[in-house]
């Protein structure tokens, strides 16, 4: 599909896609040739938001946006990080289940390929990541837990994601990290920012 394009003011331009990996593909390859003027990319699910400096003509800018070719393949845009999780979560048993999965096949399939940062939202430093086995689109849980604890590991839908903070949510958890992805005092204060590339490895229970 043809992304379609909308003028947002004088500094914007959203352009519409069919779906998040397309959003990705086309965050990626404006990050490594960006436009002339161009001063921000926000993505989201099915959206990418492209803001430029009010002296730079909205032509060139929507030019050089549909004439933008991602390479499949191309690292992603945020360098990788890597996470180690203790999966020992709630809903472990519970993914397994609806997967047709082992617990132990669960973890060979989240820990198996490489994801990445799709988009940021819910909550600061939240990043939603995509492209990890598809045996794991499970749904979200049928009612939400009043508190999920700062680097909680989970599931829903297609996507993965590490709680940065203590927070309600519906989401299956399958594990845990020690490693923190929101630090307001670090630059920049989220470690997973949309193009980082993620590997999730087993770390020992303790």
């Amino acid at each position: 599909m043809r992304p379609r394009l909308r003028r947002c003011g004088d500094g914007a331009l959203l352009v519409e896609l069919e779906g998040v990996d397309e959003v990705v593909a086309l965050y990626d390859a404006l990050v490594a040739d960006p436009p002339p003027g161009v001063t921000e990319l926000l993505p989201a699910a099915r959206t990418l938001l492209v803001r430029f400096e009010p002296s730079s003509r909205k032509g060139a800018v929507e030019s050089a946006v549909l004439g933008a070719r991602p390479a499949g393949g191309r690292p992603g845009a945020g360098g990788e990080v890597t996470v180690p999780v203790v999966y020992d979560g709630a809903d472990l048993a519970a993914v397994a289940e609806l997967t047709g999965l082992t617990e132990r096949e669960v973890v060979q399939a989240h820990t198996g390929s490489p994801w990445t940062v799709a988009f940021c939202g819910f909550a600061p430093g939240f990043g939603y990541l995509v492209g990890g086995d598809p045996r794991l689109a499970v749904p979200r849980r049928t009612e939400s837990r009043v508190r999920v604890p700062a680097g909680s590991v989970a599931l829903a839908a297609e996507f993965s994601a590490v709680y940065p903070r203590e927070s309600p949510g519906g989401w299956q958890l399958i594990g845990r990290t020690g490693l923190r992805v929101w630090d307001v005092a670090a630059e920049p204060p989220a470690l997973l920012r949309p193009g980082t590339r993620v590997r999730f490895t087993e770390a020992p229970r303790g």
